[in-house]
Formats: C-alpha cells, sequence, structure tokens
C-alpha cells in the first residue's frame, strides 16, 4: 500500500524528522499538533486555552488539507503538562466537536516540545 504524505503551510511545519501526516487508504495518521502560529512558528500568545485553541485550529488545518474535517476524526490523543487543565480541553472541545465525538485518551506528561503545555495528535477516517 501507498502512503500519501499531507503537508500544508495552514499549519507549522515538523519540526523533527516526521510528516504532519500519513494517508494510507482512507486513514489519515495525523502527527502531534502543538499551539505555533503556522506564519511565524512562535509559540501562540496568552493562556492555556490559547494554546488548545491554536492546537486544534492546527489540527483542523491538517484534516482539511487531507481531505476532511474534525467531524472525520475518529481519535484524539491529548498531552498536557498539568492535568489540572483537563475541564479546558473539553470545554474547548465541546466547541470544535458534536456527539458521538471521537474516542480519545488524556495523558500528563512531563514535558512537550518547545516547553508548549498541550498537543493533540490524531487519526481520521475518509470516506
Amino acid at each position: 500500500m501507498a502512503f500519501d504524505i499531507i503537508q500544508t503551510d495552514q499549519a507549522p511545519a515538523a519540526i523533527g524528522t516526521y510528516s504532519q501526516a500519513v494517508r494510507a487508504g482512507k486513514t489519515v495518521y495525523i502527527s502531534g499538533a502543538i499551539p505555533l502560529v503556522p506564519a511565524t512558528g512562535d509559540i501562540v500568545e496568552g493562556d492555556f486555552e490559547a494554546q488548545v485553541r491554536e492546537a486544534f485550529a492546527n489540527l483542523k488545518a491538517i484534516c482539511v488539507a487531507a481531505g476532511g474535517d474534525l467531524g472525520k476524526v475518529a481519535r484524539l490523543g491529548l498531552y498536557l503538562t498539568d492535568l489540572s487543565n483537563f475541564g479546558t480541553c473539553n470545554a474547548v472541545m465541546t466547541e470544535l466537536f458534536s456527539a458521538p465525538y471521537p474516542a480519545r485518551s488524556t495523558i500528563e506528561v512531563k514535558g512537550l516540545p518547545r516547553g508548549v503545555a498541550f498537543e493533540v495528535d490524531a487519526v481520521m477516517v475518509l470516506d
């Protein structure tokens, strides 16, 4: 099976040896999106909620570039450096997703790239 590499300038470029996303058949595996502003590569200014919103905006841009949208996401992985911010993630997600919600794991981690407080990855299934 051939893999299609997904790349968009509407989301930050990869900062390591990985692709923004890889499509295998109808499944798209989206790498971790962190709250970097695509135009500058800088961490978004603001609080934890601003970081969550920017990371999800980057995730959405990659979904669109792959031919889908957030509604096609089957699974999310959320990574937080402080699990006490869990409620903020849920609040933002209720604005971006509707039932039935994607499967999800939420994991507290010691650190994330560039010192951000939030990262999200996803698996999307296209029609």
